[in-house]
């Protein structure tokens, strides 16, 4: 079992910055790979970004590129979603994901196997 927990939500003028931090622990050792997804309501939820937690490639959804930035902590088992020049579409509860197994993939929520329980993105325009 992993277990995550979000930080760092919150309420932030457009053309703001947040960070987002993601702890893990239990089996940390079985990740391959973790993420952020978001869900607006109404929505589905989407990915946003993703990184391989060993050797640390990084990917990212075309709506965030250039602007959102994926970072990882192994020593503290930790994932970090900076996010840069904030729209209000990018409003949304934002989810920190893993999986423990290798997949092709990692946009797809399918492809993970543990979820925290979401942190609050509020953009105002």
């Amino acid at each position: 079992q992993v277990q995550l927990v979000e930080s760092g939500g919150g309420l932030v003028q457009a053309g703001g910055s947040l960070r987002l931090s993601c702890a893990a622990s239990g089996r940390t050792f079985s990740v391959y790979t973790m993420g952020w997804f978001r869900q607006a309501p109404g929505k589905e939820r989407e990915f946003v970004a993703a990184i391989r937690w060993s050797g640390g490639s990084t990917y990212y959804a075309d709506s965030v590129k250039g602007r959102f930035t994926i970072s990882r902590d192994n020593a503290k088992n930790t994932v970090y979603l900076q996010m840069n020049s904030l729209k209000p579409e990018d409003t949304a509860v934002y989810h920190c994901t893993a999986n423990t197994s290798p997949t092709w993939g990692v946009g797809r929520v399918a492809e993970y196997d543990y979820w925290g329980q979401g942190t609050q993105v509020t953009v105002s325009s």
